[in-house]
């Protein structure tokens, strides 16, 4: 998972586009990159690292220009170095960058293209390298000098013709403009929006609405599934379907975990998403345990809090805070290894013990992936003298690998996987384990736009919308992305000893 923002403005973007990753800082904690185009020369600074950590003032002096693309990397594949932090450059033709969400299914199969029949050579590990080089091929197929907005819809066509996957990209073409565009399925997100200007009109595309709102842009909507959004250096504006056939199957999981409750994706407010939530979990828990004996809910921060106070509310009990965050902590779910993830989770949250002793507890989380943190926290409520303690997760199991730009890992190493609930519950400690059915959650989070009639929960239940998934493809998945493989490619190690808790 990452974060993308783009802008063209009439005034210089480099603080812009610092602000925007600093609001999507939440998508991504393990590099971050922000390139600038002044007349035809482009300027880049990345590095591995937070975004505060990356740019100093004597970077950000540098970032020249009046457009400019940006992201934030959380590593799904390849390592976590800053070789493949983005954006990413081709200088051949014009001298194109991209920035890219999301993960190619096919990335290998276009590798081999890429060397055999385009000559190019793919230098990292990162499919975002191979989106890039196919994007940039396609333009050079044109053989023009110079290349208007009609030349790259046609190019976006050709990526989506041999693209397979999940991809929100944005891209800028030295000279000409910025280009976003997003997979046939939309399965990752990407918003624009615009600001009026005495000079004109600015427009920025971003992953998230909420990085427009900071900036003063308004939405204008969505990047529709297969669609391209041009924006000329000059500040023109075209839009265009370039895949011949669309379905819109949005990852689902933005809206239980990713994604900031302050974000409108595809039309869909993720807070009433996350607070409709709330009420099927608590209709589910009324249904089961009608004479429950629930004392107080408690929710895991910060994802969870929206769900956990609509619950408590439709169950007429006490919602408190029982966790205090240590915010200088990163997410621990996308840190990088087990080792690591497993180090954090006491570093990040300490129980305020008076909300628990003597008490039966539930605790509400988003979802349970590994299994790791929520069993660490079980263990700290009992600690602090709960009597009882439930465990509510707002999402259904997560039994398979997310293929599409999450890192859900090796099938084995989720706890659902092959796994009944009651195996879960007892592996985690718990008193008792309930977790959102699968239907309720489609039903919360479609209610907000009814018109989208699917949604990507491949993790749930095991069903890959792009159709091109087979167990040969999750075979090397696993293979690559299991803890042991990350801990040889990545010295898991040495970036514990050095950086402690990331």
């Amino acid at each position: 998972m990452c974060g993308i923002a783009g802008i063209v403005s009439s005034e210089e973007v480099n603080q812009e586009l610092y602000e925007a990753l600093t609001v999507l800082q939440h998508r991504g904690q393990d590099a971050a990159g922000i390139v600038t185009c002044q007349g035809h020369r482009m300027h880049l600074r990345k590095d591995s690292g937070l975004v505060r950590d990356v740019f100093h003032t004597r970077h950000m002096v540098n970032l020249k220009g009046r457009m400019g693309i940006a992201h934030v990397r959380y590593p799904t594949a390849g390592c976590t170095s800053s070789a493949e932090a983005q954006p990413l450059y081709v200088n051949s033709p014009y001298g194109i960058t991209l920035a890219h969400n999301g993960n190619l299914t096919n990335a290998e199969a276009l590798k081999r293209e890429l060397f055999a029949q385009d000559q190019r050579h793919i230098n990292t590990d990162s499919d975002s390298e191979v989106l890039l080089n196919v994007f940039a091929h396609e333009l050079q197929e044109l053989g023009k000098l110079r290349i208007g907005p009609e030349d790259v819809f046609r190019a976006v066509a050709g990526v989506h013709w041999r693209c397979r996957g999940a991809y929100s990209a944005v891209a800028m073409v030295t000279g000409f403009g910025i280009i976003g565009f997003r997979d046939p399925y939309g399965i990752r997100p990407l918003v624009f929006g615009e600001r009026k200007t005495e000079r004109g009109t600015d427009y920025m595309i971003a992953s998230e609405s909420v990085a427009l709102d900071v900036l003063g842009f308004k939405l204008i909507r969505d990047v529709q599934p297969g669609e391209a959004i041009v924006i000329e250096k000059n500040g023109t504006l075209h839009t265009r379907c370039c895949a011949e056939q669309v379905l819109h199957a949005p990852c689902i999981f933005e809206y239980v975990y990713f994604a900031r409750p302050d974000s409108i994706i595809d039309d869909i407010s993720v807070y009433k998403a996350r607070l409709r939530m709330g009420d099927k979990l608590a209709e589910k828990i009324m249904r089961l345990r009608p004479n429950h004996d629930i004392d107080v809910v408690i929710p895991i921060p910060d994802t969870s809090r929206t769900s956990a106070l609509q619950l408590a509310n439709r169950l007429g009990v006490k919602y408190r805070e029982g966790f205090i965050k240590n915010r200088y902590i990163g997410r621990t779910f996308i840190m990088p290894g087990q080792q690591l993830r497993k180090k954090s989770v006491r570093q990040k949250l300490n129980a305020i013990d008076l909300e628990f002793r003597g008490k039966n507890v539930l605790l509400v989380d988003d979802s349970i992936v590994r299994g790791t943190t929520s069993e660490q926290i079980i263990q700290m409520a009992r600690d602090a003298g709960a009597n009882k303690v439930y465990f509510a997760s707002a999402s259904p199991p997560v039994r398979f690998p997310n293929v599409y730009g999450i890192d859900m890992p090796a099938a084995h190493e989720l706890i659902a996987h092959g796994r009944t609930d009651e195996e879960v519950q007892a592996a985690l400690g718990c008193d008792w384990l309930i977790y959102q059915d699968l239907q309720d959650l489609i039903e919360a989070v479609q209610r907000g736009n009814t018109s989208i009639r699917r949604f990507d929960t491949s993790c749930f239940d095991g069903e890959y919308v792009t159709g091109d998934v087979d167990q040969a493809y999750l075979d090397r998945l696993c293979h690559y992305r299991n803890d042991i493989a990350k801990s040889m490619r990545h010295g898991e190690n040495s970036v514990i000893e050095l950086h402690n808790a990331g």
